[in-house]
């Protein structure tokens, strides 16, 4: 089996875990895109402690990559994704936040 492949597998298995049904060809093509920092410990989890960190996910994913503008609904929807994982889920895993904000603000279209 892949890496990619056990990367996935791990999603799988959370999603499963927080009852939350999911779109596996969109979840592939956003961890496709997020290269090879799927593999690294500290870059494949979001610390969603890390102001800075939630603001480079705003400014490098939500607005560059999707293409939104940049306003207070960007911030309500990093919250809504931090909360729908869990606060107190050591797991949150880059692929899955990055895909739970894809489908918040319905841009899955960019992956396609």
């Amino acid at each position: 089996m892949s890496k990619f492949q056990e990367c996935l597998d791990t999603y799988d298995k959370e999603f499963k875990k927080m009852g939350i049904k999911y779109d596996a060809k969109l979840l592939a093509a956003v961890a496709k895109g997020l290269g090879p920092s799927l593999y690294k410990n500290d870059a494949s989890k979001v610390a969603a402690s890390d102001k800075s960190e939630l603001e480079r996910i705003k400014k490098n994913f939500l607005v560059k990559k999707l293409g939104l503008k940049d306003t207070p609904k960007l911030d309500e929807g990093i919250a809504d994704v931090i909360e729908q994982i869990g606060r107190s889920n050591r797991n949150k895993y880059r692929a899955m936040f990055y895909y739970l904000l894809t489908k918040r603000f319905r841009k899955s279209g960019v992956y396609k």
